[in-house]
């Protein structure tokens, strides 16, 4: 059984592949979840641990509510509101998040 984590956008996509140090699938909604969506995705989702972690905003809200109807035993990851998306989110902060939910993360490079 795998992990995977659905997020909203590419750069969101992009924000966790550099703080992850474990295979990780990663699926994008780019904001919708329709039922196509869920069907392409059904082999991932089938057998996995399911992770949402979506931005801090109203589409946000809304993508997770829609998940959690489709998906009722997802985990939810959180951001801080401080920063509000996930690709603001500094990379030490998203490795904490992560590491709480017990995902293997690298140590943050500090720019």
């Amino acid at each position: 059984m795998g992990k995977v984590i659905i997020v909203e956008g590419k750069t969101d996509r992009e924000q966790l592949l550099k703080i992850l140090d474990e295979p990780v699938e990663i699926l994008c909604s780019n904001g919708t979840l329709s039922q196509e969506k869920l069907e392409e995705w059904a082999e991932w989702l089938e057998s996995s641990e399911i992770y949402i972690f979506v931005d801090a905003d109203d589409p946000g809200n809304k993508l997770r509510k829609r998940i959690k109807q489709e998906l009722p035993d997802v985990r939810h990851l959180y951001t801080h509101r401080t920063y509000r998306e996930i690709a603001t989110t500094p990379l030490d902060v998203l490795a904490e998040i992560l590491g709480h939910a017990h995902f293997e993360v690298k140590e943050p490079e500090l720019n």
